[in-house]
């Protein structure tokens, strides 16, 4: 979709970092997405993906090899994850064993695959994160608040991000169940969008000690009493046709997210998040290749076919 992130006015000084310094104005384009790994139906309950490609931005980017005016944000329905890069190496093998185990689904790892109670306690997740219920994975994605997982540099701060529905229309999907269907995404989020515009509040909890809200282990949520969500912007996404042929061809082929694609003011932290660095990378290359299409990054919103 084509959106726009509208940053606050008068912030305070410790929220005015790096994409967030100054009250301005940028065109966005959000994708989102399941993240089962594999084409399935919906009825198969999984995580939900937004990602924002803020464009026209300016600034030292984390990359050095990033030649891009853009920062993106790849954010998902639940506020953690596994704990580091060796957890998730132990728990992507386990997986890939037992795919078509029935057993439990291990919500909150954001890769939608079906392992058990002893897998989760065998690399350290808690089993009520396991077993805290499958609904929410086959809510509306529209009503849904969407996290960094991982922290993120803010300027001169430490950070996570998320994206809060912050309209009457979008609040009224949360919680709605939308997985009657094999194609339901896909049609509910086009069908909301031809009549209706949404609203995301973007907000930020600061990293205030290593105890509670740490930086390597990312399968710690960071409590709210702790650090407060702070709102430091808003994203609008206006009624438009979302589905058209030509944009969906531009998604599958052009378009890219990656975390990295930051600036250095925005780095990711932590070991999962170094990992993503090269994933994204090898991910993206041999998604051109197999397509035989170039790596195209927008550099304007008309870019994005209507």
């Amino acid at each position: 979709m084509r959106g726009e992130l509208t940053v606050r006015d008068g912030l305070p000084d410790h929220l005015r970092q790096g994409l967030f310094a100054t009250a301005s104005r940028y065109p966005i384009i959000v994708r989102l997405s399941t993240a089962l790994g594999a084409i399935k139906s919906d009825r198969i309950c999984a995580p939900r993906g937004m990602a924002i490609k803020v464009l026209g931005v300016s600034g030292p980017k984390a990359l050095v090899d990033d030649n891009s005016a853009n920062q993106d944000f790849l954010l998902v329905n639940h506020p953690s994850y596994v704990s580091d890069a060796k957890a998730y190496l132990s728990l992507q093998r386990d997986v890939e064993r037992s795919l078509n185990t029935p057993d439990v689904v291990l919500r909150g790892l954001g890769i939608g695959a079906r392992v058990g109670v002893p897998l989760a306690e065998k690399i350290g997740i808690p089993v009520p994160l396991v077993l805290k219920g499958l609904s929410d994975h086959g809510d509306h994605p529209l009503g849904e608040t969407f996290h960094t997982e991982g922290a993120l540099r803010f300027g001169a701060h430490v950070a996570r991000l998320r994206a809060v529905p912050a309209s009457e229309a979008v609040h009224r999907l949360t919680g709605q169940p939308c997985n009657d269907g094999d194609d339901i995404v896909l049609e509910s989020v086009a069908r909301f969008f031809r009549e209706n515009s949404a609203d995301y509040d973007i907000q930020v909890q600061l990293c205030t000690d290593l105890q509670h809200t740490p930086i390597e282990d990312s399968s710690i949520d960071w409590p709210e009493d702790v650090s407060p969500p702070q709102t430091v912007g808003r994203i609008t996404i206006p009624s438009q046709i979302a589905d058209s042929p030509a944009r969906r061809s531009y998604a599958d082929d052009c378009l890219s997210f990656d975390p990295w694609r930051c600036l250095a003011d925005h780095q990711p932290l932590g070991s999962i998040m170094r990992l993503r660095r090269d994933a994204y990378r090898m991910s993206r290359t041999l998604r051109h290749q197999q397509n035989k299409t170039p790596m195209i990054e927008p550099r304007d919103i008309s870019e994005l076919p209507n």
